[in-house]
């Protein structure tokens, strides 16, 4: 692979990012995904979202899209992201309650708040 190869590869990234919210699931596609500058946080950079006039429009992307129009980055605790998957393509973006039958349980938070003793 030569040096062009791989920037347009990196420059084609796409991540999928799962995370709670609200006891809501979200399910956003994103082109950069980072550690925030500031500590505890993931940082979420062009999200993706799909192309509006088809048929069949879907009310959680709408949801989403309204949500995040006009952020041009946003930060996610690093304690309510559930997964960060790099994909071949984005899919639609999704919201669902968080207790949807799951048989997994997710972690529970920190133990031990900053600053506390020992």
């Amino acid at each position: 692979m030569n040096a062009n190869q791989k920037s347009q590869s990196k420059a084609l990234r796409v991540y999928r990012v799962t995370f709670l919210n609200q006891a809501k699931v979200y399910e956003v596609y994103a082109r950069e995904v980072h550690q925030g500058e500031i500590y505890g946080f993931v940082e979420l950079q062009g999200l993706v979202f799909g192309e509006a006039g088809g048929l069949l429009v879907n009310p959680g992307e709408e949801r989403l899209k309204e949500e995040f129009k006009g952020v041009r980055r946003t930060l996610i605790p690093s304690h309510a992201v559930i997964r960060i998957d790099e994909v071949e393509k984005e899919g639609p973006a999704r919201i669902h309650d968080s207790d949807g039958g799951a048989k997994v349980t997710p972690f529970p938070g920190p133990l031990m708040r900053p600053g506390q003793d020992r």
